[in-house]
């Protein structure tokens, strides 16, 4: 019964500190932005970059030390959060400055099939590491972020265009973000795009436990449930090999809309897989999806937007699909528990489906062009 109770406990906390990560976010993004579009980028990471080694290395050293606590982990949950907003907004803004607009889709392709591949071994260097004691990953990853920020500084290429001298001056960073907004909305095809995004990410946001849910009802074992979230991680990374060349091939608004009719004639499939080897398939088939939709996004979002707005924008539409996916993952829980899993999946399958037929329909989406 205690030992129950503690795992209660300890996923509770777990929650709370990723609860915190999402908050300091959602909360942080939009000034992220900003300050990402005012500072020198290059530098900001490696800051972001030596700031997130060092919070991660206080949690060893505090544990060795026998002080270490929740209130620990909760403001290094928080900090953690702003300064890896402010590195996420400055790393996708720096992209088109060292890479050429010809490779920008291989550059994220490629940005997408390490994080897969991670995904992919991840878990089990993830176990090894715990294996050698509780502190051991944690110590891994402080190193992890000194050495990225070492590998950051080495790069020569320029992380953003040259700024007029009156950029330079201390600006109202609120006018800043409501500039990088105001610019945002008056683009029809990014704006109509994004929130085709957030309507993706609301769905994408329960998936996870959702898919937990339909391998119990199949009686499936934890290993089990692992290899079908290794199946979607292989095929998330299938996606990212395929994205450059189907996005150099096919225009914007036609890859937009195949890739959600895709998904919504995927995902019925999850509550029909009869074991869990069909739920795998499923996972496979439907996680190659996502990886070419993004690319071809963010490649033309990139692209079209001026170097000096790039943090603004690039950070507004994150934090719009971030809190979409956090509301689908905080209402996905009740969902599962009022309507049951199988019915939720094929009610996310028509809220898919009503987002592919709302880009179908839409001239601004089926006109959209990689060169608009």
């Amino acid at each position: 019964m205690c030992h129950s109770r503690d795992n209660s406990f300890t996923v509770i906390r777990a929650g709370i500190v990723l609860g915190l990560q999402t908050i300091a976010y959602l909360v942080f993004g939009l000034v992220a932005g900003a300050l990402a579009d005012r500072w020198d980028r290059k530098t900001t990471m490696i800051w972001c970059e030596i700031g997130r080694g060092i919070l991660t290395a206080t949690v060893p050293i505090a544990a060795a030390c026998g002080v270490l606590g929740m209130p620990q982990l909760y403001a290094i949950a928080v900090l953690n959060g702003v300064l890896s907003t402010l590195f996420g907004a400055a790393s996708s803004s720096a992209l088109p400055n060292i890479v050429t607009r010809a490779d920008l889709s291989r550059a994220l392709a490629a940005t997408g099939a390490m994080s897969s591949t991670l995904r992919i071994v991840g878990a089990s260097l993830a176990g090894v590491a715990y294996a050698l004691g509780r502190m051991v990953p944690f110590a891994f990853n402080a190193v992890s972020f000194l050495a990225s920020a070492a590998a950051l500084r080495a790069i020569r290429a320029g992380f953003q265009q040259e700024r007029a001298t009156a950029t330079a001056t201390p600006r109202d960073l609120l006018a800043d973000i409501g500039h990088g907004l105001s610019w945002l909305w008056r683009k029809r095809v990014i704006r109509t795009l994004a929130l085709l995004e957030a309507g993706d990410s609301l769905r994408y946001g329960a998936g996870y436990l959702l898919i937990i849910m339909l391998a119990q009802h199949l009686h499936t074992n934890p290993t089990q449930v692992g290899i079908v979230f290794t199946g979607a991680a292989i095929g998330a990374l299938l996606g990212s090999l395929l994205a450059p060349a189907l996005t150099r091939r096919f225009p914007l608004g036609a890859l937009s809309i195949t890739m959600l009719w895709a998904e919504a004639l995927t995902f019925p499939f999850y509550a029909l897989a009869p074991t869990w080897w069909l739920l795998l398939i499923v996972a496979f088939a439907e996680s190659v999806v996502s990886p070419i939709y993004n690319v071809a996004l963010d490649t033309y979002r990139l692209s079209v937007t001026p170097d000096a707005l790039r943090g603004r924008v690039t950070s507004a539409i994150d934090t719009l699909t971030s809190g979409a996916a956090a509301i689908g993952t905080m209402a996905g829980g009740a969902l599962i528990t009022l309507f049951g899993a199988p019915t939720l999946t094929l009610v996310l399958a028509g809220w898919l489906t009503f987002l592919a037929l709302a880009a179908t329909l839409s001239k601004t989406v089926r006109t959209a062009t990689a060169t608009d």
